[in-house]
């Protein structure tokens, strides 16, 4: 029967700051993870490949963006925008629009941010990432468990969990004028635990009239009794900013004036959300776990499309009520299943207006006004049987069907270079299987596996057409990735985990540059991936995180309009917005145990090509961000970081369109202090 071996053990007995971080990975207790069943398990016997950011690190880090988080991932890259936006890659190209909302799954202990067809591009402004207790990322398709977006990767971030008698207090001011602060206060009685966890920022933005505030709220409520546990959790965000849009130009964003401006001061963006939900989960019998988690969440917001020349207001939200289910079997042998029902109720609305006068085809008025009802309805299964005492074999697979009720409440047809499609109803069935074997060599595991990863159409890129575009054309996305790994430990001082991937991606749906459906894209993803943590000294740790990927078309698109050639494709060219390199590397030192320590990183993010025909090029760039955290006295600690600290110029993200450089400017060298009360 396979069987987690002895847990490894971390030389640095007392470990504070940075380096406590990379101790805290490989102490006593081995990474537990919830992503790759719902429930917990060692990650060292997981066919995936995942990384784990706990409270140590992720306090280490005290992100002013979740890019800083998610980034020092292997095959991630999360690229920011203006303020709080961002766009999203895992073991992809950074994807946008349906594309973008849709191929990554964004969960909160283990409940999706959004209902499905319904998903947010900037899907990381909702989450509580400022006060998690960890975050998970799951790289590749995950639909056998999850379903649906599950597409490319996965990431869940988690609320802490009650403590006897815990409180925390954090302040910081940078030299922006970027004000945060966190707290954390817990408590328990008896069987019942209560936890409140705030975050506010306060950013003038360093760009003219992008500032941004944002209120985060997490409400916590643990029972556990016997044979029966409940967890109730209740979270609400809220962002209001002032957006600043593309700088245009060649490499506008090395301009020291020029990337400090904003040709879109009206623009903004207004958010909220909120979630409810409470895990239930009974021990039937000693081998018997019944889970059940209901919930129900609210989301609404409104934005200036500043990157179209409408320059109009959209309007969407949606609300939704659901919930998940799973029978866990464990057997003394080593067999395990589990076997669930998840279903949810969605209710959404868009709305687009434009006050300015008509532009073109941009006409003044209402350009769309329609609401979708959707049901959601995945059963699924596992199975996992011990071949030999070292070999384990997994099966699983999960059925996902999606139907939408659309409803038009403006008049169909095409208004300018909108097009209204009438009412009508849509279902969508998608199948998604995995297989995987696990094999331990005592020091080290190897895994092999095949997944399939599946969504619907967004319900933008059914409902929400343009002038060409072809009613109905939209199909269910799948990916079909193969991925072998090793993860496993030199002695007690180094871990490593390292993995390599192909992907096969179909029915790629976009809208090409003349104003086309392409409903039927392909692309392929192969690459490899690397993390790695040393305790190389008692006092010194390293970190470093390392991927390569090749992201390339497998069809060929022409385009007529001269202006867009740029947009055209041919098989084999590489995906725009595709580093093959992402890399990153932390030296961790406390030469004062528990009193002071330092932390020096480096970011890499390779060239990419910013256009679809591979003419134009994102050079890359290099960043160096310095750390430290010294004791000022019993549970006060003091704080400072010094981000980018060459003072690099460089862009966030860099574009190439309508015949001209686009670009998010990235910030100059910033420094951070803070005071920390408690722990």
């Amino acid at each position: 029967m396979l069987r987690l071996k002895r847990p490894l053990r971390c030389l640095l007995v007392s470990c504070g700051g940075v380096v406590g971080a990379v101790c805290s990975a490989q102490a006593a207790d081995e990474t537990i993870v919830v992503t790759a069943e719902r429930r917990e398990k060692s990650a060292r016997l997981v066919p995936a490949s995942i990384s784990t950011l706990g409270a140590a690190e992720l306090q280490i880090i005290g992100a002013d963006h979740a890019s800083e988080i998610l980034n020092r991932s292997a095959g991630v890259l999360i690229h920011r925008g203006n303020g709080q936006e961002h766009l999203t890659a895992i073991r992809s190209p950074v994807l946008t629009g349906g594309a973008g909302a849709g191929s990554f799954l964004f969960l909160e202990d283990g409940v999706p941010l959004r209902s499905a067809g319904f998903a947010n591009v900037n899907a990381l402004l909702e989450a509580t990432t400022e006060t998690a207790a960890r975050i998970e990322v799951v790289r590749g398709p995950s639909g056998a468990v999850y379903g649906a977006n599950a597409i490319h990767g996965v990431v869940n971030v988690f609320t802490p969990a009650p403590e006897e008698d815990r409180l925390l207090a954090e302040v910081s001011l940078d030299t922006i004028g970027r004000v945060k602060a966190r707290g954390v206060a817990s408590g328990q009685t008896g069987a019942n635990g209560f936890l409140i966890a705030a975050s506010v920022l306060s950013d003038p933005g360093f760009r003219a009239d992008s500032g941004v505030d944002q209120q985060k709220l997490t409400l916590r409520h643990d029972l556990n009794a016997d044979r029966i546990s409940a967890r109730t959790i209740f979270s609400f965000a809220n962002l209001n900013q002032d957006t600043a849009g593309f700088l245009i130009g060649p490499q506008a964003y090395r301009d020291r004036a020029a990337r400090r401006t904003n040709d879109n001061p009206d623009a903004f963006r207004d958010s909220r959300a909120f979630r409810l939900s409470t895990r239930i989960d009974a021990e039937l019998s000693d081998e018997a776990t019944l889970s059940v988690t209901p919930f129900a969440r609210y989301t609404d917001q409104s934005f200036i499309l500043s990157f179209f020349p409408s320059q109009a207001l959209e309007e969407n939200g949606h609300w939704s009520v659901g919930a998940q289910s799973a029978l866990y079997i464990d057997r003394p042998s080593g067999v395990s299943a589990f076997v669930g029902f998840d279903w949810e109720y969605t209710e959404g609305s868009l709305s687009e207006v434009q006050s300015l006068p008509t532009i073109g085809t941009f006409t003044q008025g209402l350009h769309y006004d329609y609401r979708v009802a959707a049901i959601g309805l995945s059963p699924f299964a596992s199975l996992t049987i011990p071949a030999t005492d070292r070999l384990a074999i997994t099966a699983a697979v999960r059925v996902d069907r999606t139907s939408y009720a659309y409803e038009n409440l403006a008049p169909d047809g095409v208004v300018g270079r909108f097009l209204r499609p009438p009412d009508r109803d849509d279902v969508f069935t998608t199948v998604s299987p995995k297989v995987s074997a696990i094999y331990d060599f005592g020091s080290a595991l190897f895994y092999a596996s095949y997944a399939r990863g599946a969504r619907p159409p967004q319900t933008t890129d059914l409902y929400r057409l343009q002038i060409n575009q072809v009613d109905n054309q939209a199909r269910a996305e799948t990916i079909d990735a193969v991925e072998v790994g090793l993860r496993g430990a030199v002695g007690d001082w180094l871990t490593y985990d390292i993995a390599g991937y192909t992907m096969e991606k179909e029915n790629f749906f976009f809208r090409d540059a003349d104003g086309f459906n392409v409903p039927d894209g392909r692309t392929r993803h192969r690459g490899a991936e690397g993390e790695v943590r040393a305790i190389i000294l008692p006092t010194l740790a390293f970190s470093g995180n390392a991927s390569f990927g090749r992201h390339t078309y497998r069809f060929d698109r022409p385009i007529n309009a001269a202006a867009q050639a740029s947009e055209a494709i041919s098989f084999g060219d590489a995906v725009d917005t595709a580093p093959r390199w992402l890399a990153g590397a932390r030296l961790s030192w406390a030469p004062v145990a528990d009193k002071l320590s330092l932390e020096v990183e480096w970011v890499h993010v390779g060239a990419y090509f910013t256009d679809a025909a591979n003419t134009q090029t994102y050079p890359g760039h290099d960043l160096v961000n310095l750390r430290a955290e010294w004791k000022l006295a019993d549970a006060i600690r003091g704080f400072a970081t010094i981000r980018n600290i060459g003072d690099a110029l460089y862009a966030e993200r860099a574009d190439f369109a309508f015949g001209q450089e686009r670009s998010f400017p990235g910030e100059g060298r910033v420094a951070t202090f803070g005071v920390r009360f408690g722990s």
